[in-house]
């Protein structure tokens, strides 16, 4: 590692146009947004007509007119051109789970040796990326080229600067010739609508307004590890695939627990600082930033935005972090399980509900008992959850996430629900019909008089569950943390859109019949709790118990693996689900399915072939090595015992790469359903064989001859 590296001149790569007496509070209040094109931006720049339109269409999902596009283009491309951008980009989430964009200028020439710099609707409204280049699940055949992006309003266009200029990013949608999508963005965007087309009827039984909309709301907590960036380019496994093939577990791992919430270290407080700062500038509430539980681990964590802008912000907030570490002499790993044998990573969604009038429909009220509209809201989302364990567990499946869910750690691949001892309780007098108060918040006497008395939640949290209640959303904790959040949102917008539906019936039907409003709410919670309550667990998730208990008793799905996953996708509940809501059609679930399986199999063959490729040019040629020096020490008993150890450790990592090998060339067939099995069953299982014994010889082999940084290299030098 670089010891000259300056963290100050790093720093100064971020300007900050401000005075320079203003203070940190000014500069942030300055900064934040100034690289968005907000509402109130635009409506310094549009006529009240057009503003109008458009604010309908962004605030109350009014149909686009067509009509205002070249007004708003023209206002885009003068905003953007005053922030310094030469080009212009539609800003899409194709199926690969990151971003694409293709960069246009808005130079035109106009002949004569003469440019003008323009930007017109239609070109604001559409553009022709090549979709035969993007994953397409069968959507699309290769000679099918034809794909269009296509404006989304309701996401503000930005600045993203680079060292040379800047380009203004339209947030966009992407679809096929014959109008499937191809993207993550259109299925988010059709469930949000799912979502308030069943919910805001509910609402209407408990009273709320007429035009009243619905949405729901998100803050993603993301995880990432950080490391010198030497180490990252001398590991071919961290470059070829964000994980660490092989590596030995070090004398020091987290077993001191003392990572977590410790001091960061100065070089990684600048990175984050001047990543906030960028962040900042893009409109992104970043709200907390702290060290996670496992050396080298770190968290970032925005506040609450409606789901579909927090979906852009969170695939900008893994593009800033990635290229800031880089600026500090560091690389970022999103990776799930960079490292073996200490915390992975995850991206825990929180999850909730709110109207346009900025009411959480699962905030309890100042009486939870007395809450019957939360109450209702609640029970249709463990419905919701216990209906479509397999889709919550399909949605986040990925050769990365398997080194988390239902392997190495938490939180399990058995999905249930966290309530907490007071809302389980409420739940249970409701059921039992005992009414009265439950267990109640108090205060906690920190015993010091010189020390506050604090307020005590009723019930405490548990990070073993991997959806669990927390006050006023639902945290859905088996979201990886190289993920793009918007599949999940999808899902979780789309399940509790057709839960909701179901109550609302149900409840209706029992105020047709004369209950009062109480009444038939109480019924609706009590028969819906006492047919879902299985799928409530308020203990150890990580427990053998727990597992016996799920699926045995519970009848609880445990779906370990991604492809024990995503074969539920196809369902004929999943498939009905989707194009009841509109969301997915047959042909657009099948194709994501698909590609699941395709990502999979090539995943899992890129990590087989490199851990050969390392084994065999490196880790082997290095333990040859150390026997050749050893040869050279003579006959002592020191020489012919570590001879002896290295020697059988060699010879059993030969085998294993033979082994490899073997597997490598078999694929498994032609079909990618066969392919992924083969990895899955024979692939992973030879990689492990293979690391086994590499791991065994860099505790034997001279450090000196060792061709890898180790882990205690990578984890602990900052």
């Amino acid at each position: 590692m670089n010891q000259d590296f300056d963290v100050n001149s790093a720093a100064r790569n971020w300007r900050v146009e401000t005075t320079p007496s203003a203070s940190p509070l000014e500069v942030v209040n300055d900064l934040f947004a100034s690289d968005v094109l907000t509402l109130e931006q635009l409506k310094a720049r549009l006529s009240k007509s057009a503003y109008k339109s458009l604010q309908g269409t962004v605030e109350r999902g009014a149909q686009l007119d067509a009509g205002i596009a070249d007004t708003v283009a023209l206002a885009m491309k003068t905003w953007a051109m005053e922030k310094g951008a030469t080009h212009y980009t539609h800003w899409f989430q194709p199926l690969t789970g990151s971003t694409a964009e293709k960069h246009d200028s808005f130079l035109n020439p106009a002949g004569d040796g003469v440019a003008i710099m323009s930007f017109s609707g239609k070109e604001l409204i559409q553009a022709e990326p090549d979709a035969s280049s993007f994953p397409s699940g069968g959507l699309r055949a290769t000679f099918e080229a034809r794909g269009y992006t296509a404006w989304d309003p309701s996401s503000p266009a930005f600045i993203v600067r680079h060292a040379n200029g800047a380009t203004l990013c339209i947030p966009s949608v992407f679809a096929s010739w014959t109008g499937e999508a191809l993207d993550l963005k259109t299925p988010l965007l059709r469930s949000i609508e799912a979502l308030n087309s069943a919910v805001t009827p509910a609402l209407e039984l408990f009273g709320a307004s007429a035009g009243t909309r619905v949405g729901s709301s998100l803050g993603a907590e993301q995880e990432y590890f950080l490391i010198a960036e030497e180490y990252y380019y001398r590991r071919p496994d961290l470059v070829m695939t964000g994980r660490t093939l092989f590596g030995a577990k070090p004398p020091r791992g987290q077993e001191l627990e003392d990572h977590y919430f410790g001091a960061i270290p100065d070089r990684v407080l600048s990175f984050m600082t001047d990543a906030e700062m960028q962040l900042y500038a893009l409109g992104i509430p970043v709200k907390t930033r702290h060290n996670e539980v496992a050396p080298g681990q770190f968290e970032i964590a925005p506040i609450f935005e409606h789901s579909n802008i927090a979906a852009d912000h969170q695939q900008l907030i893994m593009q800033v972090l990635r290229t800031t570490a880089r600026k500090y002499g560091l690389v970022c790993l999103m990776h799930e399980k960079p490292f073996a044998g200490v915390n992975g990573s995850g991206k825990h969604c929180n999850w909730s509900m709110a109207t346009n009038a900025g009411e959480n429909l699962l905030e309890p009220g100042d009486t939870p008992h007395e809450n019957m509209q939360f109450l209702f809201f609640c029970t249709a989302v463990l419905k919701a959850v216990d209906t479509h364990q397999d889709l919550l567990r399909a949605c986040v499946a990925s050769a990365s996430n398997d080194h988390r869910l239902g392997a190495n750690e938490a939180p399990p691949a058995i999905i249930s629900i966290f309530l907490g001892s007071e809302l389980t309780d409420i739940f249970e007098r409701i059921v039992s019909g005992q009414g009265g108060s439950g267990k109640s918040a108090g205060l906690m006497g920190l015993g010091s008089s010189v020390l506050p008395e604090i307020p005590v939640h009723a019930g405490d949290r548990n990070r073993t569950s991997p959806f669990a209640f927390t006050g006023n959303k639902f945290e859905f904790r088996a979201v990886g943390s190289s993920q793009s959040i918007s599949f999940p949102i999808t899902v979780l917008n789309a399940i509790v859109a057709d839960s909701v539906s179901e109550l609302t019936a149900d409840l209706k039907a029992r105020l047709d019949a004369g209950l009062s409003l109480d009444e038939a709410v109480t019924e609706v919670v009590k028969s819906t709790y006492q047919k879902y309550q299985r799928i409530v667990f308020n203990g150890d998730g990580y427990s053998d118990a727990w597992h016996q208990e799920a699926e045995k008793e519970r009848g609880l799905l445990n779906l370990r693996t991604t492809l024990d996953a995503i074969e539920h996708l196809s369902n004929e509940k999943n498939v009905g689900l989707f194009g009841r809501l509109g969301i997915l059609n047959e042909r657009e679930l099948a194709a994501r399915q698909e590609i699941m399986y395709d990502i999979y199999f090539k995943t899992v063959n890129i990590e087989g072939e490199t851990t050969e490729y390392m084994a065999q040019t490196q880790i082997l040629p290095a333990a040859l090595n150390y026997l050749a020096d050893l040869g050279k020490v003579g006959s002592s008993r020191a020489a012919q015992g570590v001879t002896t150890e290295v020697s059988a450790a060699a010879d059993d990592l030969f085998d294993a790469i033979q082994a490899l090998r073997a597997q490598n060339e078999a694929l498994g067939g032609e079909e990618v359903h066969e392919k992924a099995h083969h990895m899955r069953d024979h692939v992973l299982p030879a990689m492990n064989d293979v690391r086994a014994a590499a791991d065994k010889l860099e505790k034997v082999v001279s450090s000196k001859l060792w061709p890898l940084p180790t882990y205690r290299q990578m984890l602990f030098v900052k």
